[in-house]
């Protein structure tokens, strides 16, 4: 039974590390707890619970989260500490271990965020709890579908995943694939264009996976979501290439709200690599897909995840990576240093990149994803868009996204606040000063 009485009154400040599925997942559970009768904490203001929502992507995130832990037990001295996510999950003994921290929760325990927090608050002074469960014991699902402080919606259709890729820990951090309905998503899609929302991204951390638990598809998801009303954008959040099916591209690129624009995982370019990776597809598959993909939308904006440094991409094996890509038509590389995870089987791959060789790759890629992304950008300069527009800073320029994922600024004089959330035409104009959108004019 939760005690609601112990929330009235109460001041939260949120702190979400990684992907957008935590930020998905952060803002839940800040709706939640402001159904309870706790506010945000404003700035410079006390909180009396801290919530962390954490990342183990890579040794960097885990070094992240513990400084950030530290630094909000800093700033909030007083407050309930909470610690979730994937960090949490992997490492509780040790976050559990961390001066101030009251409650850490594992994968499951996070759905019962509500009920730990009331009862952490009856038995505040206890030593800090903490669950943690075995991959296969790791079964619930947390819906979320929210949009914090942000104008778009995003939510969360899968958790999960079942591929155990030799340098990744998510299997052991999120359990394997699982999924609500779709037609429990398709309500929630619906609650969210009643509270006013445009946009959905489709989160999750396998989505194309979708349907283990239901025995349904990911193409029938979309073609549901397609059909609520009052949402006009949907953006798919990351799909891996051997579960990006010719059909799925064919209705996106033909429907009415699933935008041009795809994030795809490549993490090599090399095929020796890949092997080497357990990846389930290899170059020629994903050249397939992108040639599939700009053959029926052309102006699609496609970002690649690539992977550098990794146990066995020897210096020719990066190489072939570069070319790859260099030909490749794709708009984006979000590219990573390859970080030693404890218990992967990759660390039993015996070549080993030097730090100093996985920055010099990284710079390279990073070049490289300058110079396609100016490329596909200049191509639009002087044509008409329509842009989703955001809440902006006081003083700084309004922001807001084309169909095909152009990041788009309105300066400070012409911006509005009644823009935000609004679905506007504009002319796009020349780069912006630091070459990371295009600055535009309002017709009328």
């Amino acid at each position: 039974m939760i005690d609601t009485s112990v929330f009235q009154g109460k001041k939260a400040a949120y702190f979400t590390l990684g992907c957008k599925l935590n930020f998905s997942e952060t803002s839940t559970f800040a709706k939640m707890l402001q159904e309870m009768g706790v506010q945000t904490v404003a700035k410079g203001e006390q909180a009396d619970i801290c919530l962390i929502n954490t990342c183990s992507v890579t040794e960097v995130a885990d070094h992240k989260c513990r400084q950030a832990i530290h630094r909000l037990v800093r700033q909030h001295p007083n407050a309930f500490v909470v610690v979730t996510g994937c960090y949490a999950q992997l490492k509780p003994e040790r976050v559990s271990k961390i001066e101030g921290v009251d409650l850490v929760l594992g994968a499951n325990e996070k759905a019962d965020l509500i009920q730990f927090l009331s009862d952490g608050f009856v038995s505040r002074g206890l030593t800090s709890t903490y669950m943690t469960q075995k991959t296969k014991d790791i079964k619930t699902f947390a819906p979320s579908c929210s949009r914090g402080n942000r104008t778009r919606y995003f939510l969360k259709v899968q958790d999960g995943c079942d591929y155990f890729c030799t340098y990744c820990t998510i299997p052991y951090a999120r359990g394997f694939s699982r999924n609500p309905t779709i037609a429990s998503l398709v309500r929630q899609a619906e609650e969210a264009a009643w509270e006013g929302g445009k946009e959905i991204v489709l989160t999750g951390v396998n989505i194309g996976d979708f349907g283990k638990t239901t025995g349904e598809h990911f193409l029938d998801l979309v073609k549901a979501l397609d059909g609520v009303e009052g949402i006009q954008r949907y953006r798919i959040s990351s799909l891996e290439p051997d579960l990006l099916s010719d059909e799925l591209i064919d209705y996106c690129a033909r429907s009415r709200a699933f935008m041009p624009h795809y994030h795809i995982p490549l993490q090599s370019g090399s095929d020796t690599v890949l092997k080497l990776m357990h990846r389930h597809y290899d170059r020629q598959l994903f050249a397939d897909k992108i040639h599939r993909i700009k053959e029926v939308m052309p102006d699609a904006f496609i970002g690649v995840d690539v992977m550098v440094g990794c146990r066995g991409e020897t210096p020719e094996c990066f190489e072939e990576t570069y070319d790859f890509l260099r030909e490749l038509d794709v708009t984006q590389l979000h590219v990573f240093p390859y970080s030693e995870r404890p218990g992967t089987s990759a660390l039993s791959i015996p070549y080993i990149v030097a730090d100093a060789d996985k920055r010099e790759r990284s710079k390279r890629l990073l070049d490289l994803s300058d110079e396609k992304t100016h490329a596909f950008y200049q191509r639009y300069i002087e044509s008409e868009a329509e842009v989703l527009f955001e809440k902006a800073p006081r003083g700084k320029a309004m922001h807001g996204f084309t169909k095909n994922y152009i990041r788009v600024e309105l300066p400070p004089s012409e911006a509005r606040e009644e823009y935000d959330n609004q679905l506007m035409k504009v002319r796009l104009g020349d780069f912006n000063h630091d070459k990371t959108a295009l600055k535009a004019t309002l017709y009328g």
